[in-house]
């Protein structure tokens, strides 16, 4: 369908509300026009339905609420069907669960299975981005972009590098992973809505050459992410530094290998010094926080507000299998509730603009996704109250556009996802009889 338009609520933040508090669009009757898979205009439907009604098919959402697809910061694709697996801690979930898990993606058709699901999870939930961990085979994450670029997504991932404390069978060869690393970039990096990102584990699983060689790819390609994880449990900590005792803290680490700069992203960043704080926001570095899983893990409580004082840019990510949930919903959810007992206030906008502009800010894909602006891609999701009286009733009383957003936010989850659009086709549209 070459051009359409779509009619009801619409919703979108244009910066971060936690910095302008008017940084946000809602238009309570608004018209949104689709041409080629791109936002060609919003405006009052009243200002142009009679021009456009003829022209075009209009979806109709009189009750829903239209907002930009959800972009998921940090999640493990390996990871899906592990998801809810007990665990004392991050160390023993990995010795446990994850690791003989992602031995099975040694097989293709087990990865190629995975993918779908995968995928297929996100739209159920209105992701329509991702940063993404395969694993260590190289097969894993071809096979990943294989399913993203069928379906048209815009999705971002990269081979995992680990070459020591872990089963041999995902430990990477003589060259440290950068044979299948560059062919995979020249698959994949720009190819269709895909891009690809400089993937290590963490520094616990990577001995001194293989970080070099990462270092090797982040020279060799610096408009590409770097993504892993930093600061998620004590005990990590205390492993991280007993292997490179010569460092002073786990950001000195990275710091070392010249892996820290604005096309960083690191995940969970919950236990940092003040000075791992200053020295993120100098380098520009992203923290991707996943309140569901550092709560089922017992990882510890992130603190968003302490975080962006310091002037370092914060989003969101599920981080399933650790995560409990493949909802962005009911992420910005856990994230209320954990900087509300950290003493801190994140409201509704800041929180709808953390799950969507400001984590495709965070991915460097804001000029494609994450708003409404004119040119963009037009991946967006609508929601209603999922069949539930109580949400409707919430949401009918609601007496300013805070209070619906926010309705959404504590008692949302999948079930209130309508539909999912990405580049201006329908991917998910949810069933009568899945409510």
């Amino acid at each position: 369908m070459k051009e359409f338009a779509v009619r009801g609520p619409i919703f979108h933040t244009t910066a971060n509300p936690a910095k302008d508090s008017n940084a946000w669009i809602f238009l309570d009757d608004g018209l949104m026009v689709v041409a080629d898979g791109r936002i060609k205009q919003i405006s009052p439907a009243d200002e142009c339905i009679r021009s456009i009604e003829n022209a075009m098919p209009v979806y109709e959402y009189p009750e829903c609420l239209i907002c930009p697809g959800f972009v998921d910061t940090h999640i493990h694709y390996a990871q899906t069907r592990i998801i809810g697996s007990p665990a004392p801690g991050l160390l023993e979930w990995l010795e446990n669960h994850t690791f003989p898990e992602e031995l099975r993606f040694g097989d293709q058709d087990y990865a190629s299975q995975v993918a779908v699901e995968f995928l297929d999870e996100l739209l159920r939930n209105g992701t329509t981005s991702a940063l993404a961990y395969p694993t260590v085979h190289a097969d894993s994450c071809n096979l990943f972009f294989e399913e993203s670029h069928r379906l048209g997504l815009r999705m971002l991932a990269g081979k995992v590098l680990m070459n020591c404390n872990a089963p041999v069978g995902l430990l990477d060869g003589e060259d440290f992973g950068m044979g299948d690393s560059e062919r995979l970039i020249q698959k994949w990096h720009g190819n269709g809505r895909q891009s690809y990102a400089i993937t290590l584990r963490f520094a616990c699983t990577s001995t001194v050459e293989q970080m070099k060689i990462c270092t090797e790819l982040v020279n060799r390609y610096p408009e590409m992410l770097f993504h892993t994880h930093l600061s998620e449990t004590l005990a990590e900590i205390k492993w991280v530094l007993s292997l490179y005792h010569e460092y002073q803290d786990y950001l000195a680490i990275y710091e070392g290998f010249g892996l820290v700069s604005e096309h960083s992203i690191f995940a969970h960043c919950i236990h940092l010094s003040e000075s791992e704080c200053e020295r993120l926001a100098d380098f520009g570095a992203t923290a991707s926080l996943c309140p569901t899983s550092n709560l089922f893990l017992g990882s510890g409580l992130a603190q968003p507000n302490l975080l962006a004082e310091h002037g370092i840019p914060i989003s969101l990510g599920t981080d399933v299998g650790g995560g409990t949930s493949f909802s962005m919903l009911q992420t910005m959810q856990e994230m209320y509730k954990v900087a509300r007992l950290g003493g801190e206030n994140l409201d509704a906008f800041e929180l709808f603009y953390l799950a969507t502009l400001g984590g495709a800010r965070a991915l460097h894909i804001d000029e494609h996704v994450g708003s409404f602006d004119s040119g963009k891609e037009a991946d967006f999701v609508v929601l209603d109250s999922g069949g539930s009286k109580l949400i409707q009733q919430k949401l009918e009383r609601s007496k300013s556009i805070e209070e619906l957003l926010f309705t959404y936010v504590i008692l949302g989850s999948a079930q209130n996802v309508k539909e999912t659009w990405s580049m201006g086709r329908r991917l998910y549209q949810r069933s009568s009889d899945s409510l």
